[in-house]
């Protein structure tokens, strides 16, 4: 093997540990948690907030933090037995924990002054994504000259120990501006005078981080890398991804498609052990021969029939992957148009990782495959083998909950 094939080889092994040493090793969805808050206008100029938030984690938290044990067993026995109005009525007997526990880490503020929190009305039962939540409404008194009002959120953080990584969602419509913004450990508050371009960055940066965070939807990509075989190939099945989950974005804002998550998230790792496996089948069906290209006689874009296939494959799975990436959003409801700037700017936060990611692998993989074929086919082999395998561990575990 020459000099500048052991630096390729070396430089794609660097590249995809880097990039897999950069996400959490836990799953991409299983252990964080989002937070739904709506911000409209309210009576005597106050300003209205409707949070949903986990129910499950809620009791949790809200017990631990606040030494309310009582809560904790009504609570949790309320869960266990898929009550709906157990629930709610365990949070309402145990209101004052429980609002303690999300006005101590939600708060809405102007001028650098605290607004004056007071909850309206019961709490609700609610689901996101087929999960039990809990619907609370507080409103807020704030100062009659203050500024714009500014969100911060600390729910559920980190420290905790329950849930990483929790994301605040906020759709607003309040003094004739609406948008959306999301909060997070490192960006833990937003005000609603913000420029466009701070909302913009806001959900880029969500977007890239929610590619990076989610190690399932990166194997997906790694596999679709190691098993094209040339640039095109990768580029058009990137972008068949990307219309195919910006068409679920869609469908998602408009309310025609709504898939509980324990649907998705097998599908999700599934797709991952089939666009891997399919370059593994490829290999031992042809050999030493996987790398090329069939007859392009009469081919469209270039592609043969097997690179059609393949982006048919991809094109349905991305229809999934989308789902997935709806999700990180709460667009679960019909119409949910504050919400669809944000989800567009969230999608290009997404492709500007994906394209990185492929800018940085593919080239080290075309290099090792143009100057030792045998090596190359070798190390793309593994490299889907591998992730087939994580593909498939994961499908079982999201079947059985584990």
């Amino acid at each position: 093997m020459s000099r500048h094939v052991r630096r390729a080889v070396i430089g794609v092994i660097a590249a995809v540990t880097a990039l897999l040493g950069s996400v959490s090793p836990a799953l991409a969805h299983g252990f964080t948690s989002t937070v739904y808050v709506q911000v409209t206008a309210a009576d005597q100029g106050r300003i209205r907030t409707t949070l949903e938030l986990e129910y499950d984690l809620l009791v949790v938290s809200a017990a631990d933090t606040e030494g309310d044990d009582p809560l904790f067993r009504t609570g949790t026995a309320a869960f266990e037995a898929g009550d709906a109005e157990g629930q709610a009525a365990a949070l309402d007997a145990h209101a004052r924990s429980v609002v303690g526990y999300v006005t101590r880490r939600f708060s809405v503020g102007a001028d650098g002054r605290a607004c004056t929190p007071s909850r309206q009305g019961e709490f609700t039962p609610a689901r996101q994504e087929g999960v039990p939540y809990a619907r609370m409404t507080l409103d807020w008194a704030c100062p009659a000259d203050g500024g714009d009002p500014v969100m911060r959120s600390g729910l559920f953080p980190d420290g905790e120990g329950y849930v990483r990584d929790t994301k605040t969602i906020i759709t607003y419509d309040l003094g004739g501006r609406s948008g959306s913004a999301a909060l997070d450990a490192a960006h833990p508050s937003f005000s609603l005078g913000q420029s466009w371009y701070e909302r913009f960055w806001e959900f880029f940066r969500l977007g890239a981080e929610h590619l990076l965070g989610g190690i399932d939807h990166i194997l997906f990509l790694l596999a679709l890398i190691a098993g094209s075989r040339r640039l095109r190939e990768i580029v058009l099945a990137a972008t068949s991804f990307t219309l195919a989950h910006s068409v679920t974005f869609l469908l998602a804002a408009l309310g025609a498609v709504d898939v509980p998550g324990r649907i998705v998230e097998p599908v999700i790792a599934l797709s991952i052990a089939v666009v891997a496996g399919w370059y593994l089948w490829r290999m031992w069906r042809r050999g030493g021969r996987a790398a090329e290209v069939e007859s392009m006689a009469g081919g469209r874009l270039g592609l043969d029939r097997a690179g059609w296939v393949r982006l048919a494959v991809v094109f349905c799975f991305g229809l999934v992957h989308g789902l997935g990436f709806a999700g990180a959003l709460g667009i679960h409801e019909a119409w949910s148009w504050t919400l669809l700037w944000s989800l567009l700017v969230f999608n290009v936060g997404i492709e500007a990782v994906q394209l990185a990611i492929i800018a940085v692998v593919f080239p080290l993989l075309a290099l090792v495959r143009g100057r030792a074929p045998v090596a190359g086919l070798r190390l793309t082999g593994a490299i889907s083998a591998g992730v087939a395998a994580m593909g498939l561990v994961w499908f079982v575990q999201r079947v059985a909950g584990v």
